[in-house]
């Protein structure tokens, strides 16, 4: 009588694990980040569950998990460099966890709620690469800049991902303030340059892609490998100094009004998560060299709906499924001079921006470089102003219709 009594009323989940119907980080996500308790210096993996964190390591030894040491590192470089076979054999292994109830006790004190830890960079930043790999971007970037010229994209556009190399020490988690930089700057009118707090800072809305598996120099990484290469993504804000930026990168590119921060979220959602949001790119209207001819490949786009807020205001919707160039050609440009990847190696997509004026990923575009300022609650803004808040959230169709959570970034303006 009592089995029959417990089968029709069943004992409700404890707390953590009974989670909002369509909870975007629900067990069908799962991201990876890396987290310290109150009062704790020591740092260790992380699993987002909901609004709490699973303690990865300290779960992974109280259940005998063969793969404890990996989750028990003060970051996500060990987990990183295993391997796609480990990476899926570790996430069926947490999925399992969080998802069966005669684990939900042992599991019940290793998970903490997201607002009483301390979230850290996940992992250390090898290298550092930023792209250019929206279409859209790249024209309104062209229109701006060179509104007289017959074609906005610059020949190269269409037959290679364009991008630079960043700084990895300046690459820091959400939440973390930005310091205003300074440098010189010069108006076309200016009779010399100036020196001082850049006047025109700006956001651009990107995903980053987390390499995990090294490669040897040399050996150029195709297409088809990366998925055994790359273990997931992330949002990320390359914060920009327009105004820097203008002066000095004629002819060698972005240098200082690029390299003082970029922001990224504390979770890293790996691809297995993001398997319902591949979807094929936009249609090639160049013929493409073999090492980047995608046509007979899997589809390397992903579905990723991305917001863009300024002070708790929503300013844009960036689409990821328009980006011209997807994150496997990128890999395999950036190695095909033979470049090797290292575990922690970050490659930055590029700004995302559609079709649309309200889909734009950064302020030079929604403002037409301060021609038409932004109406938000507190006032007008053409450029960033000191105290300004922006966050970038996102998410992903998943399993069953549900939604995969992308973990926000956060970042506020403060004076240098």
């Amino acid at each position: 009588m009592a089995s029959t009594k417990a089968r029709q009323h069943p004992m409700p989940l404890p707390a953590p694990f009974d989670l909002p119907e369509g909870d975007p980080f629900g067990p069908h996500n799962l991201p990876y980040g890396v987290f310290s308790l109150p009062g704790s210096v020591e740092r260790t993996v992380g699993v987002r569950l909901g609004d709490h964190v699973l303690d990865a390591g300290a779960a992974a030894r109280a259940l005998g998990s063969p793969h404890a040491s990996l989750l028990s590192a003060p970051t996500l470089g060990p987990l990183l460099s295993a391997g796609r076979t480990v990476w899926s054999q570790v996430r069926g292994a947490l999925k399992e966890w969080v998802t069966d109830p005669a684990r939900h006790t042992t599991l019940a004190p290793l998970l903490h709620p997201l607002s009483s830890v301390t979230l850290h960079l996940p992992f250390e930043v090898a290298d550092y690469v930023d792209f250019y790999s929206s279409e859209h971007h790249a024209r309104n970037v062209g229109a701006v800049f060179r509104p007289d010229s017959g074609d906005t994209l610059l020949p190269n556009w269409k037959h290679l991902p364009i991008g630079y190399h960043g700084r990895a020490g300046t690459v820091v988690v959400s939440g973390t303030d930005v310091v205003r930089p300074s440098g010189q700057r010069k108006a076309p009118s200016d009779p010399a340059p100036v020196f001082g707090p850049s006047v025109r800072l700006d956001i651009e809305a990107e995903v980053g892609f987390v390499v995990g598996v090294p490669s040897r120099q040399g050996r150029p990484v195709p297409l088809a490998d990366f998925r055994e290469h790359v273990f997931g993504l992330c949002l990320l804000n390359d914060w920009s100094a327009r105004d820097i930026q203008a002066w000095e990168y004629v002819p060698l590119g972005p240098f200082l009004g690029k390299s003082f921060a970029t922001s990224v979220s504390a979770w890293i959602t790996p691809l297995e998560a993001l398997e319902e949001a591949r979807v094929s790119p936009p249609e090639r209207t160049h013929p493409l060299l073999p090492y980047l001819d995608d046509s007979a490949a899997e589809p390397a786009g992903y579905d990723l709906r991305i917001s863009v807020s300024v002070n708790g205001h929503v300013v844009s919707e960036p689409p990821f499924s328009a980006m011209y160039w997807t994150a496997a050609q990128q890999l395999a440009h950036l190695t095909v001079n033979g470049a090797s990847l290292r575990t922690g190696d970050l490659y930055g997509s590029g700004t995302v921006s559609g079709p649309a004026a309200d889909q734009r990923g950064s302020l030079l575009e929604l403002t037409w470089n301060g021609r038409d300022p932004l109406d938000l609650p507190d006032g007008k803004r053409t450029y960033l102003e000191d105290g300004d808040e922006v966050t970038l959230s996102a998410w992903a169709p998943g399993p069953g219709g549900l939604r995969v959570g992308l973990g926000e970034v956060r970042g506020r303006i403060v004076s240098g």
